[in-house]
């Protein structure tokens, strides 16, 4: 009769979801696997599978197998802690370790989310790597960069924008052989209540950062009895419209930083003249260029409040970047490409078209991140999850950075009030993930394991590293250049033994015209004594990224007086002939200082 298979599959999703709630006593075990761990973990960490279905929604589902890794506490002192990466698409066993140093007395058990780079199936899509690099190509090249999926995108002129997005997200899709319908929120935190039931514990602590605080907030709705308490870092607001809000929580971050204005300045002249640069494929690890204007630069700043190397540099790099500085860029060029595979894209996808893109207009597409995702949601047609916020009664400590514009601390804020159990630390000095970033976060959640009405055990108000001033910098690539190639720094190197040399010879020969040699050699010595003083002297080295030490610049004068001393020295009547060697060094190392290095 008509309808038979619907009714069908109703049953079988109610069945399964009393089997979620009902105790694991009166049911059986989820079936799993062991597995060597598939990275370094600390000792007596082991690795598994656990098998489920991918829709538990649907009729005779396939399986499939979701990663974790367990350490085992040799004493307990408390509940385990469950901990989930975020992304959606992060991978969750690498920091397994940490995770550990947070929790060194009880069970530790970290959980992959379904579709992650430690499950299977592994939901990555690499097509949509390469369509992000030839969006970003300059106009009149050919992107020719291969990619290593079965079915590589081909190359083609630099489309009009999303022209490869658009491509990538339909080969992709195509090549996805799973039903993507089970890749959502609810289907994670599903695995999540799953896990616990099938290793035997009676409760837990779940702990997730950024998108997982979601995953994690609705398995311990879905299992009340399981979850003793929550931390939530980076806390993702259900319901929020996080794509239409995400250009007013960058500005918002960046009025806290101060450099709204300057921030401004540096988008509008490079909207105006686009700025191209070199950088790697990190598929192919081939030399390719990306063509930024002012709105891909202002995407790359929103994403480096992620990171804690980089968050330090912002203000100072927004200030040069008014000032046309725009070789500060290329750390965070180079940068993309990490960020470009840290996650699982099929899976990021999967979960944001479903979950995330449904509540969102995009009407505002100036970051690039919401002008791609609107694009392979609209190639995939995913239908929306029409999930609603979950509420737990459980202890909650929610985290949030001062400077994190992807999940802002005032909607953190807010959302606490809904959660009867929780209080919220906002943590100074501090981007998006506060316990990546911050020993006071770490040190906190520890105090809350041990007893959820523990005050903040250190000063949250004091931000863990100094943001750099920009007035304590002189703006130039040069010494991040440096730093991934020191072998640039070789003029800096012989100009500094010549003048030794210089020294020993004029001093010799100081009564029989040295005197210029010596003078040259105290000089160049001089300088050279104040460049390995004031690099010494830098607090933080992260510092380098944006440039090098005022005096440097200041004290450049010298330098160009011992290369005018050694020229007139060689070019006297009947000067030595060696006395060339120095001038010549010194007119190439002046060059190469004034017109590469400051």
């Amino acid at each position: 009769m008509p309808g038979w298979k619907t009714a069908v599959s109703l049953i079988a999703a109610s069945v399964t979801l009393m089997g979620l709630s009902a105790p694991a006593s009166a049911r059986a075990r989820a079936d799993m696997e062991e597995r060597p761990c598939p990275v370094a973990v600390p000792e007596g960490t082991t690795c598994g599978y656990l098998l489920v279905p991918e829709r538990r929604d649907a009729y005779q589902s396939d399986t499939i197998k979701v990663g974790y890794a367990i350490r085992k506490a040799a004493s307990p002192a408390g509940e385990p802690v469950v901990f989930m990466s975020g992304g959606p698409g992060s991978a969750s066993i690498p920091l397994t370790e940490l995770i550990t140093s947070i929790a060194p007395d009880r069970d530790v058990v970290v959980i992959e989310q379904r579709g992650g780079r430690w499950s299977e199936p592994r939901l990555e899509c690499p097509e949509i790597v390469d369509g992000i690099l030839k969006d970003l190509a300059p106009p009149t090249a050919v992107t020719a960069s291969p990619s290593p999926s079965p079915m590589p995108v081909t190359a083609t002129p630099a489309p009009a924008p999303n022209g490869a997005m658009g491509l990538a997200a339909r080969t992709c899709k195509a090549r996805l052989t799973v039903d993507l319908r089970g890749y959502r929120t609810q289907e994670i935190a599903a695995d999540v209540v799953e896990l616990r039931r099938s290793l035997g514990y009676d409760k837990w602590t779940l702990f997730g950062v950024s998108y997982s605080t979601r995953a994690m907030l609705l398995a311990a709705a879905m299992d009340p009895d399981g979850a003793k308490s929550l931390v939530l870092d980076s806390y993702l607001p259900e319901r929020s419209q996080w794509y239409d809000e995400a250009p007013a929580a960058l500005r918002s971050t960046l009025d806290r930083l101060g450099v709204t204005a300057r921030f401004d300045l540096a988008v509008r002249n490079l909207n105006a003249d686009p700025v191209t640069l070199a950088t790697r494929d990190p598929l192919t690890r081939r030399r390719v260029m990306v063509r930024l204007t002012g709105d891909d630069v202002a995407t790359l700043l929103a994403e480096s409040f992620a990171d804690p190397e980089a968050l330090p540099i912002l203000p100072a790099l927004v200030d040069g970047l008014a000032d046309g500085h725009t070789d500060l860029l290329q750390p965070l060029v180079d940068g993309v490409g990490g960020a470009l595979t840290s996650h699982e894209w099929g899976l990021y996808y999967a979960v944001q078209c479903q979950d995330e893109a449904p509540a969102n207009t995009f009407a505002d597409r100036r970051l690039f991140t919401a002008d791609n995702d609107a694009t392979v949601c609209a190639e995939w047609r995913l239908p929306p999850s029409g999930e609603e916020g979950a509420i737990t009664q459980a202890p909650v400590l929610i985290l949030a950075g001062q400077y994190d514009p992807t999940t802002p601390s005032a909607a953190a804020s807010r959302a606490t009030e809904n959660l009867p159990g929780a209080r919220f630390q906002e943590f100074a000095g501090v981007g998006h993930g506060v316990f990546l970033g911050s020993e006071c976060g770490r040190r906190t959640i520890t105090a809350f394991l041990a007893d959820p009405a523990a005050p903040t055990p250190c000063d949250a108000g004091t931000p863990p590293r100094a943001t750099i001033d920009p007035a304590s910098v002189h703006f130039t690539g040069a010494a991040y250049t440096a730093a991934g190639a020191p072998w640039v720094l070789a003029p800096l190197g012989v100009f500094a033994l010549l003048s030794l040399f210089q020294i020993a010879g004029g001093a010799l020969t100081v009564r029989r015209d040295g005197l210029l040699t010596l003078l040259a050699g105290i000089t160049g010595t001089v300088f050279c004594a104040i460049v390995a003083w004031s690099v010494l002297s830098v607090d933080d080295e992260v510092a380098f990224a944006v440039g090098i030490p005022p005096i440097i610049f200041w004290t450049s004068a010298l330098a160009v007086v011992s290369t005018a001393l050694s020229v007139v020295a060689a070019f006297r009547e009947r000067a030595p002939g060696v006395l060339i060697l120095p001038a010549a060094t010194g007119l190439v190392f002046t060059a190469w200082l004034v017109g590469w290095v400051l």
